[in-house]
């Protein structure tokens, strides 16, 4: 049974972008809204590029590539070909179908217009009905102190392809962001049914959103449910460097480390089946907990796993709540 009200989802890119599919297929578009993650924008000759962003359109659009879980679908790769050419370094690679995005999210930025009202164009151009929403209009850009010095979250995650070794990791520019409006809007709302922390990098893609000033406190005054839907599964993340980084952290690469994570701030967590034996010392810890299968190969698992937190967050709507005072959700 889908809940009344409106479900506020938090993603990153590849990984959320899946389930904020499966929820778009068995939602109103009315009733659904995904804050993006922008810590991972950044500047490429010249353009602004919003990556996170992009792939939630591209998915909800359906013109993502569902080969390399980023990018468009049947693209062509004039423009690059180009660029190498005449000597441009090549290290970020954008199509041209592509392209043509970042260049009109620049142009329209450039003339004054915010990052959440170029968003909106974009999706609408593209037939999405549903509200993407980035994080913040204000930029956030994600650092990682590794053991090849301090490295900008693309430089990273495509130039050096994850391999350095992550010690910590600071959102530059959090502490002087606002949300933007329509997430704050929607934070403060008496409408808000559910908030959905979709299996993206906790560290990565979720943090980023919950560094902005008054995220973390709005999400604990609200009465509705947030659930967090686990990105690791048997020890492994699906997608991504997240067990990766755990580990360097001296973090447990288990889900129940994940939850402990998002401690104070969620209401229930879902466990994918094959952690199921988890679910009893987990929710020994007064946590609701739901197993399902969390690993999204088809649109069927999408929407069937999107139909289980729903019902997940119906049921915890009615259930006593959880006092979440002083949330410790450790922002590093």
């Amino acid at each position: 049974m889908i809940p009344k009200g409106h479900v506020v989802a938090l993603s990153g890119g590849v990984g959320g972008a899946k389930l904020a599919l499966g929820l778009a297929s068995v939602l109103p578009s009315s009733q659904l809204s995904i804050v993006a993650n922008t810590g991972d924008d950044f500047e490429y000759l010249g353009l602004h590029i919003s990556p996170d962003i992009d792939s939630l359109i591209y998915t909800l659009a359906g013109v993502n590539n569902p080969v390399t879980g980023w990018g468009r679908a049947n693209e062509s790769w004039t423009f690059m070909s180009e660029a190498e050419r005449l000597g441009i370094d090549s290290w970020f690679r954008t199509g041209d179908k592509d392209l043509a995005v970042h260049v009109h999210r620049t142009s329209r930025l450039r003339s004054g217009s915010s990052l959440s009202a170029v968003t909106d164009e974009i999706a609408r151009r593209m037939g999405i009905a549903a509200n993407i929403i980035p994080m913040s209009d204000d930029p956030v850009r994600t650092y990682l102190e590794t053991d090849v010095g301090t490295l900008a979250f693309q430089d990273y995650f495509v130039r050096h392809g994850c391999k350095p070794q992550v010690s910590g990791i600071r959102f530059q520019g959090c502490e002087t962001a606002a949300p933007s409006p329509m997430f704050r809007q929607l934070l403060d709302s008496p409408d808000l049914a559910a908030v959905v922390l979709c299996p993206s990098n906790p560290y990565l893609s979720i943090d980023p959103v919950l560094s902005i000033p008054g995220v973390v406190e709005a999400l604990a005054c609200n009465k509705a449910p947030v659930i967090a839907v686990s990105p690791i599964v048997q020890g492994q993340a699906i997608k991504g460097p997240t067990a990766k980084i755990m580990g360097e952290l001296g973090v447990p690469v288990t889900p129940a480390a994940v939850a402990d994570h998002y401690q104070g701030l969620i209401d229930g967590f879902v466990l994918d089946s094959s952690d199921g034996e988890l679910s009893r010392s987990m929710a020994g810890t007064g946590l609701a907990v739901e197993v399902a299968n969390t690993v999204m190969q088809s649109l069927g698992d999408r929407a069937s796993l999107a139909r289980t937190v729903l019902e997940f967050s119906r049921r915890l709507q009615h259930a006593p709540a959880r006092p979440r005072h002083n949330p410790r959700v450790r922002l590093s």
